[in-house]
C-alpha cells in the first residue's frame, strides 16, 4: 500500500497493511505454520509503528490538540496492552493452545486502537496542525520506523526523551537477531 506524505496518510497506510495481514492470518487453518510467520511480520510492523507514534505522534498531540495529554496517555496505554500480547505470541508456536486466543485478542485490541485513532485522534490533529506540520511529522515517523525495534519490549520507555534515545539501539539489536534467524523474511 502506498504511504502518504503527511503523518495521517502514513499511519493510515500502516493500519491497512496490518489489517490485511490479520485477514490473511485469520483465513488460514489454525495449525498452518505460515500463521506464525505472518504473526511475526505483523509484530514487526506493529512494533515499528507504535514506536514511531510514541516518539513523534503523541508528543505532537500533547502539544497541539486541546486536551491532548489524556488522549496521548490513552493511546500509549493501548500500545502497552498490544505489546504484552505480542510478547506472549513471540514465545508461542502456532500449535500452542493459547496461540489462537492471543491472535484474536491482538486483532481486537489493534482494531479498537485503529478505530479510535482514525475516528477521533487523527481528525483532531488535522484540525490543530498545518499541512506543513503534518508533512514534517510524516517525515519523522518514516525515519523513526527505519530504526525502530522489530520485537516487543514492554519494559522499554514509551515517552520522549528516553524512548528516542533507546529505540535505535534496541532496533539495531532486533534487526540483527531477525537477520540471523530469518524472522521477517517474506
Amino acid at each position: 500500500m502506498a504511504h502518504g506524505k503527511d503523518v495521517i496518510s502514513e499511519l493510515t497506510a500502516d493500519h491497512r497493511e496490518v489489517e490485511e495481514m490479520f485477514e490473511r492470518i485469520q483465513a488460514m487453518p489454525p495449525s498452518d505454520p505460515e500463521r506464525k510467520r505472518l504473526v511475526d511480520n505483523a509484530t514487526i510492523e506493529l512494533v515499528r509503528h507504535a514506536v514511531a507514534e510514541e516518539q513523534y505522534l503523541y508528543p505532537a498531540v500533547r502539544e497541539h490538540v486541546e486536551e491532548g495529554n489524556p488522549l496521548a496517555d490513552k493511546e500509549i496505554t493501548d500500545h502497552g496492552r498490544v505489546e504484552r500480547i505480542l510478547k506472549d505470541l513471540e514465545r508461542r508456536d502456532v500449535d500452542d493452545a493459547d496461540f489462537d486466543t492471543l491472535v484474536t485478542q491482538l486483532v481486537n485490541e489493534v482494531s479498537a486502537h485503529v478505530r479510535d485513532e482514525e475516528h477521533r485522534l487523527f481528525p483532531l490533529l488535522r484540525a490543530a496542525c498545518s499541512p506543513e506540520q503534518l508533512e514534517k511529522l510524516g517525515d519523522r515517523i518514516r525515519q523513526a520506523k527505519r530504526t525502530a525495534p522489530t520485537r516487543p519490549h514492554p519494559a522499554a520507555p514509551h515517552t520522549p526523551p528516553a524512548n528516542r534515545l533507546l529505540a535505535p539501539g534496541m532496533g539495531l539489536v532486533d534487526r540483527t537477531r531477525d537477520a540471523l534467524s530469518g524472522r521477517g523474511r517474506s
